[in-house]
């Protein structure tokens, strides 16, 4: 019985005694409020990433490409900023690409718009976030933003100084204070302008010659990891040996985290240029020995041989001489920078388009004779020049495949003119007619 009356009263002073802790609790809480969460730093929303597209099919999709994407977390928006858009439908687009004034303008596109673009054309796409502080955000978004003002969206388009990715590297380096830019001017590459041309161009021969053709000395210049960073590729692969000081000084790496957002079913970029040299040479060979059987032909009375071989040296002076006056034309009259100083300019000479009017002028009229006899030789000797020339260092301009090509049929334009026209000199009653 007794055990039953305690049992009660220790029930009650165990419900009471619970009752007057949570009662003190609640006061020291009115009296002690908890602290409120500190204010968010401005830019703390933002995220940065850098935009990796890899190389297409289309001549302009082999370089690859790229955008900043800014993702605002308190907006709920993902923009992605990108200097990469022309038109062909512009007005005067065809004249202002030969000049070398080709405009382009920066234009913001939402995240799913890129994706699903680049994705469509089969084009790999990596993600890197950016380290950068609160504020370094800010000053990015400002900046873009401002740019993509219809006022300022324009800029004039060089294809290795200016271009869609050297103006995303220039907004990253704006909003680092230039870090970007002192961490990596002063680290050279193998590489130079060039070299990744080509490496970039292979597969396709005729682009490849066209490319090492116009590039002139200028395209040889070593190259910088900053000068290097023209190429999409190339910027994701530097950026991920960069560190910068963060807001205490401390060195940080640039790449936070990375991801793929899209694999391409498609081979990487190459890596180095092909090895198209002794294809080349053999090309130039295999013409010149064609061009000397058919002189011999000639010699021997064969009409066709004679024929054949006038033409084909005729035609050659005529693509030499149009594509040299083409590459004159680039160096003085336009802003074409990169196809200055060029040494094809003497394997390609212009004056090979007056040898191709006096070429039959002079075999089959007998007019004009010694003027083509000494014009063929100037080429001849010119192009020779060219190549002895390269073992000085102010003319070792990288363009083996064309002195490869064109010296041995220049030399043996040179060999048909004076052989066909002393044939037909001394051969007149036999070749009248020729």
């Amino acid at each position: 019985m007794k055990v039953r009356a305690i049992l009660p009263t220790l029930a009650l002073g165990l419900s009471l005694t619970t009752v007057l802790d949570a009662q003190a609790v609640a006061q020291n809480r009115l009296s002690n409020p908890a602290p409120a969460a500190g204010p968010v730093e401005p830019g703390s929303n933002l995220t940065v990433y850098l935009l990796t597209f890899g190389w297409g099919d289309a001549v302009w999709e082999r370089f690859g490409h790229n955008a900043i994407w800014i993702k605002d977390r308190a907006r709920g928006t993902d923009v992605t900023y990108n200097w990469g858009m022309f038109d062909f439908s512009q007005p005067h687009f065809l004249r202002r690409f030969l000049t070398g004034d080709t405009r382009y303008w920066m234009e913001p596109k939402t995240l799913q718009e890129m994706l699903y673009e680049y994705r469509a054309r089969n084009r790999s796409v990596l993600a890197q976030e950016l380290n950068l502080t609160p504020a370094q955000r800010i000053k990015l978004k400002q900046f873009v933003e401002w740019n993509a003002l219809p006022e300022n969206k324009f800029y004039r388009y060089d294809y290795y100084r200016d271009n869609c990715s050297t103006r995303l590297r220039d907004a990253i380096d704006h909003a680092l204070s230039g870090q970007l830019q002192l961490a990596t001017v002063t680290r050279m590459t193998s590489g130079t302008y060039r070299w990744h041309t080509q490496r970039l161009m292979t597969g396709d021969i005729p682009l490849y010659t066209g490319v090492t053709l116009a590039l002139g000395h200028p395209a040889d210049k070593p190259l910088s990891v900053w000068g290097e960073m023209f190429l999409p590729v190339r910027m994701a692969n530097d950026f991920r040996t960069v560190s910068i000081p963060d807001s205490t000084g401390t060195q940080i790496p640039l790449v936070r985290s990375e991801s793929a957002l899209f694999t391409a079913g498609r081979p990487p970029e190459p890596s180095a240029p092909p090895f198209y040299f002794p294809w080349y040479v053999a090309a130039g060979i295999l013409v010149a020995a064609a061009l000397i059987a058919l002189v011999r032909g000639a010699e021997g009375g064969h009409r066709i041989a004679f024929f054949s071989a006038t033409a084909i040296a005729t035609l050659w002076s005529l693509i030499a001489g149009l594509a040299g006056t083409a590459l004159l034309i680039a160096w003085l009259f336009t802003k074409h920078y990169f196809m200055g100083r060029n040494e094809n300019l003497m394997h390609f000479d212009p004056l090979s388009l007056a040898l191709a009017f006096l070429i039959p002028l002079s075999v089959y009229g007998l007019r004009g004779v010694s003027r083509g006899r000494k014009l063929s030789g100037f080429v001849a000797a010119l192009s020779l020049f060219g190549f002895v020339l390269q073992g000085i260092p102010l003319f070792d301009q990288k363009n083996g495949e064309i002195i490869g090509l064109a010296l041995p049929i220049n030399l043996a334009v040179w060999w048909t003119v004076h052989r066909l026209t002393n044939y037909r000199r001394t051969s007149l009653p036999s070749s009248a007619a020729l």
